[in-house]
């Protein structure tokens, strides 16, 4: 008999199939989000899932569904997962790290570009016909990128290849700050300055977020943090949402405090405050930091092959654990 296991959220369809060979799936093809209750009943009688961010897997959910050994999850974060509570319990927990770094890190830096040279304001400029004569020397005048001052909130893969991007690419200044400082020689190849927060803050042209979100970072970014940056300087977030206040940005880029800023991630998602869809030098993105096809395949056959792994063996040998601590302790592992 099969093991069954669960697809939360729709994904490739080669990439079901490989898994229809093996195990019996119940997929979500349809895409439609699941309710915490719809959730809990899908998983009865699971042994795995592959499970996104909209998911919350937390004690409720492991406590009613006791089969469940495995939660694999499609993407670098998984603040929507509650590791200490699968611990606990010997539930194997996965994500997929490294394959979406380069991706992400271009996302970021296209998305720095857009919100410094006024690029969405731009177009839809273009759109409405306001476009009407050439020559007006303030015309949408935005920030220089090259040359200035990158400021980068998380230093981690995604960081890193963003300060590459930076330094080599576009000759800036990049200065960091992060909860332990890198290695010197990892500091050497990205061309990167530690400071502290308020350094970060106020020296900055352009700052980016990239800080894993946790109870900790919640509103990391707020009115305090937003009046230290120039009112010249740019703000983006690839990270979480939750890292930033989104109420304190919008009345931030309203009173002028800072320039301009873009958003890939927000609080509540997929819902957005209405208070920042009206404001003209903020570019909004829906979570689409790792979304090139390539990337997104890497994504979920890193997410298969984890379930995979955990399917295979007693004692499985899996490519990418968030708990490993389980792993080396087979005897707390859920069976």
């Amino acid at each position: 008999m099969k093991a069954a296991i669960a697809v939360t959220r729709a994904t490739f369809p080669d990439i079901l199939e490989r898994l229809q060979t093996r195990f019996d799936v119940l997929d979500n093809q349809q895409d439609v989000l699941w309710s915490q209750p719809e959730l809990i009943a899908r998983l009865q009688g699971k042994v795995c899932a592959v499970t996104h961010g909209s998911d919350r897997i937390d004690a409720t959910l492991l406590d009613a569904c006791p089969q469940l050994r495995a939660v694999c999850n499609v993407g670098v974060g998984y603040n929507n997962i509650d590791v200490e509570a699968c611990n606990q319990r010997g539930v194997l927990v996965t994500n997929t790290p490294d394959v979406l770094t380069e991706t992400t890190a271009d996302f970021g830096f296209a998305l720095l570009m857009a919100t410094a040279r006024r690029i969405a304001e731009s177009d839809r400029y273009v759109r409405a016909r306001q476009w009407n004569k050439t020559g007006i020397y303030d015309m949408l005048l935005g920030a220089d990128v090259h040359g200035s001052t990158l400021g980068i909130f998380g230093m981690g893969r995604i960081g890193q290849a963003i300060a590459r991007r930076g330094a080599h690419g576009f000759g800036m200044r990049v200065i960091y700050h992060n909860r332990s400082r890198l290695d010197p020689l990892v500091e050497q190849s990205c061309n990167a300055a530690y400071v502290d927060r308020q350094t970060l803050l106020s020296q900055a042209d352009h700052l980016i977020v990239v800080v894993p979100y946790s109870a900790s970072s919640h509103h990391a970014i707020g009115a305090a943090e937003l009046a230290l940056m120039k009112p010249t300087a740019t703000l983006v977030n690839i990270a979480r949402g939750g890292v930033i206040d989104d109420a304190a940005l919008a009345q931030a880029l309203r009173a002028g405090t800072i320039a301009a800023a873009g958003l890939d991630v927000f609080e509540g998602e997929p819902n957005v405050r209405p208070d920042l869809l009206d404001i003209p030098n903020l570019v909004l993105t829906p979570h689409i930091g790792s979304a090139s096809i390539q990337t997104r395949r890497a994504m979920a056959l890193l997410a298969v092959r984890n379930l995979e792994a955990v399917c295979a063996a007693p004692v499985p040998a899996v490519p990418t654990p968030v708990n490993p601590e389980l792993l080396s302790s087979p005897s707390r592992l859920r069976r």
